[in-house]
């Protein structure tokens, strides 16, 4: 199996859903609309001479200032041919919104959830959309680049009593 081969396969089928490709080091990434992404990973994980079985990683990625901003990244592996693709699928503010992996692939699950939690891209099919590392109270979605930081002193030896008289500890 190389890229050429998947890349063949890929724009026969969907030529028109395709947006980008690139190569970098051997790695094959292609980017997708919404419709195409959702049609690519079924193809690559159905299609017996391809047999993209197994979803390594989704995440999510904010680019700040850039058209769409946010983009959804997940590489697929086939363990049978040992290769790897990576597909690609940008989504745009207000409502970031893209198709669920997870009735292709279960452990897309708590990958789009925690993509949701933390970026606020939001995953049409998924099963079960909440928070997975944040509480269900936090506002905002710290990933994103506009999200406020947080400014805490770190305590050290010589600072800890001046920074602990501030703090709120639990009180047994």
């Amino acid at each position: 199996m190389d890229n050429q081969t998947v890349l063949a396969a890929l724009r026969e089928r969907f030529a028109s859903e395709l947006l980008a490709v690139s190569e970098f080091r051997g790695d094959l990434s292609l980017t997708f609309t919404p419709k195409g992404y959702l049609a690519a990973a079924q193809f690559l994980r159905d299609d017996p001479a391809l047999a993209y079985t197994f979803l390594e990683n989704l995440c999510g990625v904010d680019y700040l200032g850039r058209k769409p901003r946010f983009e959804v990244v997940a590489h697929l592996t086939s363990m049978r041919h040992r290769h790897r693709v990576c597909l690609k699928v940008g989504c745009d503010e207000p409502e970031p919104t893209v198709p669920s992996l997870t009735p292709l692939f279960p452990t897309a699950n708590y990958q789009e959830r925690e993509t949701f939690d933390l970026l606020g891209i939001r995953f049409d099919g998924h099963p079960s959309l909440t928070r997975i590392l944040l509480p269900d109270d936090w506002v905002g979605h710290p990933l994103r680049k506009d999200h406020p930081l947080g400014d805490e002193e770190i305590a050290f030896t010589f600072n800890q009593e001046r920074i602990y008289a501030r703090k709120p500890f639990v009180r047994e």
